[in-house]
């Protein structure tokens, strides 16, 4: 007889049910809306849109009038009002598509846009800070005197490093715009461990950008030139009229506009007449004969400088420096405040100093002596 194996037995277990908690829209709706998802985060998306712009219209509302007698912090409000009003509806936009279940159609695609707007506006915005830090702070400092450096100074700053962070803000929107791909951040290292003939022929395609970008800093921090500096760059004479990121206008004196790159003030000399001050001597030359009295030139030099406007009283001295086979060279110094002036005076002195020789001594105004052959034999003899 077998010995009979008892069995033990376990009654049997009833399956469990787990449900994943997920804090979606659709948890927080109620059953009718459950049934037609899309409507309701469309829903929930038009709430969260009003919502952000009445945030904005109010919070713009408050911002001004509490900044109102601050020029610095207006100039940043102005500048941003548009930009801030991108980003609120669009990060409440994202709020909702994050919230939104994942098994929604083409869901992922729609916050993928959507981080894509808010990382361009997001940019806006702080480029938007930037220019009215900027424009703030050429407001509160205006060129109101011919030689006011400090405010030339800040003001050059301003516009230089502004345009400087633009162009990185702008590098920087784009590498987190491409980041978002799957296959942006593959590309990105291979290209970086390759490091051969692409990075070189990169390289050299952006050496301009980066370059002026370069030599804006240099600009910003150095100063060679600033906004409303009096230049000479290629025999031309003009006035700094802006500084962009890549480029300097000059005013020349005929109303053109002469545009120069920035790294060429970095790579050649130029010339600077208002570097430390804008107060400048000029010269006027003009001939006469050599039977010219000059105390009469002095004394009429003296009496011009007494009654002209543009006269600062500093240099005001008349000279031979020449002479020529039937002339002699007269030079005039004269001070003004700024190169305008100067030389305004310098053409009217010019032309009365003109005037008095051929009215008083006109016998003195320059002339070509003829002397022959026979007479100057004779006379030797």
């Amino acid at each position: 007889m077998q010995p009979q194996t008892q069995r033990l037995t376990q009654p049997p277990t009833t399956p469990v049910r787990t449900e994943t908690l997920n804090p979606d829209l659709t948890s927080l709706l109620p059953d009718i809306l459950q049934t037609h998802v899309w409507t309701a985060t469309a829903t929930a998306a038009l709430v969260a849109v009003f919502a952000a712009l009445v945030v904005h219209r109010v919070g713009l509302a408050v911002l001004r009038r509490v900044a109102r007698d601050t020029v610095v912090v207006k100039a940043i409000i102005e500048a941003t009002q548009r930009a801030a009003g991108a980003v609120l509806p669009l990060a409440a936009l994202q709020i909702i598509w994050v919230l939104a279940p994942d098994t929604l159609a083409h869901i992922s695609t729609v916050r993928h846009g959507n981080a894509l707007l808010l990382i361009a506006a997001l940019t806006w915005f702080v480029m938007g800070v930037i220019n009215g830090l900027a424009d703030g702070l050429i407001a509160r400092h205006p060129v109101s005197v011919s030689d006011d450096l400090e405010a030339r100074r800040i003001q050059t700053q301003a516009h230089v490093l502004s345009r400087s962070a633009n162009v990185l803000l702008v590098i920087g929107g784009a590498s987190m715009a491409l980041m978002t791909f799957p296959g942006a951040r593959q590309l990105g290292a291979s290209l970086l461990a390759s490091a051969g003939v692409l990075g070189l022929v990169g390289g050299i395609a952006a050496r301009p950008v980066f370059s002026n970008l370069i030599a804006g800093l240099q600009l910003a921090f150095a100063q060679p030139i600033r906004i409303d500096d009096v230049l000479i760059v290629k025999d031309q004479h003009g006035r700094v009229e802006e500084i962009t990121g890549s480029y300097v206008v000059m005013k020349l004196w005929d109303e053109r506009r002469m545009i120069v790159p920035l790294n060429w003030f970095i790579e050649n000399p130029f010339e600077n007449w208002t570097r430390s001050s804008s107060k400048i001597v000029q010269s006027v030359f003009f001939f006469v004969d050599f039977t010219m009295p000059l105390e009469a030139l002095r004394a009429e030099l003296d009496r011009l400088l007494a009654v002209a406007p543009e006269w600062d009283k500093r240099v005001g001295k008349l000279a031979v420096i020449d002479a020529t086979e039937s002339s002699m060279k007269i030079r005039v110094l004269v001070s003004a405040e700024n190169s305008g002036l100067a030389g305004d005076l310098g053409h009217w002195l010019r032309e009365q100093l003109i005037a008095f020789v051929a009215r008083d001594y006109p016998q003195c105004l320059p002339r070509t002596r003829q002397i022959s052959f026979a007479q100057s034999a004779s006379q030797c003899v």
